[in-house]
């Protein structure tokens, strides 16, 4: 685990981030996780090891660790909810209940800049590759250009698989 093999989990991350960053390890790893970074005694995680080599849906586990971690650096409630969040998202297709928003006055907007000022970007730099990659969603449809026509009313940016900000266009 660790920035460089781009699968580390920082203990300051929200708890919906924890969760998707566990879901997105690959299975070989889970157990590692187990061991490396929850409180879950051994012999359980041996049973855990044994299950997921008979063939149980290694999901059910990466599920299961993502808990035990949050459960660690937030509680058990933040834990539940970041799946049950994960779940309305990934597995039902439907946009999140709580995401960031902000107000625009204008239909037109730079998509580069509200990316970057609300974190859904580190840089210009990645926001444009996520233009590019067609990683970037308004209102569930694609968009690649780096200016933006918006609805007036609600809007919801998406970048990436896990980041979301709704934008209000004041009509």
């Amino acid at each position: 685990m660790g920035k460089s093999e781009d699968n580390y989990i920082a203990v300051d991350d929200d708890p919906k981030d924890m969760f998707g960053k566990v879901m997105s390890i690959p299975d070989e790893l889970i157990v590692k996780y187990f061991e490396l970074a929850t409180n879950v005694p051994l012999d359980e995680i041996k049973k855990i090891e044994k299950a997921i080599k008979d063939g149980e849906n290694p999901m059910t586990y990466k599920k299961q660790v993502a808990k035990e971690i949050i459960k660690i650096y937030h509680d058990s409630a933040a834990a539940e909810a970041a799946e049950e969040q994960f779940t309305k998202v990934f597995s039902e297709n439907k946009l999140p209940d709580n995401m960031e928003e902000i107000e625009v006055d204008s239909v037109e907007i730079k998509l580069i800049d509200i990316m970057v000022n609300n974190k859904l970007a580190s840089s210009k730099s990645e926001a444009r590759r996520l233009l590019g990659q067609g990683a970037v969603k308004i209102n569930q449809e694609k968009h690649t250009e780096e200016t933006a026509k918006l609805n007036t009313g609600e809007n919801v940016l998406q970048a990436g698989k896990r980041r979301f900000l709704k934008i209000i266009v004041k009509g």
